[in-house]
């Protein structure tokens, strides 16, 4: 299997005035990923806004960023839904297009059991010959029971990791001391050095498309043994993190990138608008990382 370790940009979306997805800044900003150092992007996640896009959308953006990387980098693409046959119908998608991994949020919106949720992940897994990586982010599907559930699932071959987004730093690193290894990432951008502490491979993030250097960085240093420098680093994206929480953190990830010349258009609706002090707060970002 191959070594999945190090740190991949969960890859944002540019719409264009229209509302379509613009491919050519999606493009560029996948060029932008692969400059900085980054080992991977994980596709059509949460910071892709995939679940406000349709299955179609979904699909005619993994076969772009496939085609696009051409095996220049590891590509996971996120293929989670609240509909199993659609989940499964995107993982075969995926597997098509020449992806590595695949990895998927629980079924939301519906309060599903956890023998339901099971069920939902041992189709994905069993549908493709990719390796699969669960994600966990309870936080928006309300599911808490993903550590025991990663258990039961665990002996299946193609269940390979789990990517980690909660503040819960114990359950991530249980999922290194489970019946088998597993490639753990930290999902939570602020606590990647924290995650890395408690045992994890990597980190999945959305700032890492305009902070990319800084989180390979991060990354080098604490392999290195340095970790008063990947402090001193994490130190500098967290406060932009900060600068970015009050205004909405994906519109003003977009914003900056807009500013550093890769035109992301506005999140979906519902999402609102960026405000203007949002506006002016990214614009103060993007000069600063020139």
């Amino acid at each position: 299997m191959k070594d999945f370790s190090g740190v991949y940009a969960a890859l944002l979306t540019a719409f264009d005035e229209k509302g379509a997805v613009n491919f050519d800044a999606v493009g560029k900003l996948v060029e932008r990923n692969i400059a900085s150092g980054l080992d991977g992007m994980y596709v059509a996640g949460s910071s892709g806004e995939a679940i406000l896009m349709s299955e179609e959308e979904r699909i005619a953006i993994l076969e772009f960023v496939a085609k696009k990387t051409a095996g220049r980098v590891k590509l996971i693409a996120h293929i989670g839904s609240a509909s199993t046959d659609s989940a499964v119908r995107m993982a075969k998608c995926a597997e098509k297009f020449g992806y590595d991994a695949i990895s998927a949020v629980a079924p939301y919106y519906y309060a599903f059991s956890k023998e339901a949720v099971k069920g939902y992940y041992s189709d994905i897994i069993n549908s493709t010959s990719l390796p699969m990586i669960i994600y966990n982010f309870p936080g928006a599907n309300g599911f808490g029971g993903m550590l025991e559930l990663v258990d039961e699932l665990i002996d299946n071959p193609k269940l390979m990791g789990v990517k980690h987004t909660s503040v819960n730093l114990f359950d991530l690193e249980r999922f290194k001391h489970l019946k088998k290894p597993l490639v753990v990432f930290n999902g939570y951008d602020e606590m990647l050095i924290a995650g890395l502490s408690m045992g994890a491979d990597g980190g999945i993030g959305s700032t890492y498309n305009f902070l990319g250097k800084e989180i390979v960085a991060i990354y080098k240093a604490f392999k290195a043994g340095d970790l008063k420098t990947a402090q001193e680093i994490q130190t500098k994206v967290n406060r932009i993190i900060e600068t970015m929480i009050p205004y909405g953190v994906f519109a003003m990830e977009k914003a900056v990138l807009t500013e550093l010349g890769i035109p992301m258009g506005d999140c979906r609706k519902p999402f609102l608008p960026l405000s203007e002090e949002g506006k002016a707060a990214a614009k103060k970002i993007a000069a600063d990382l020139k």
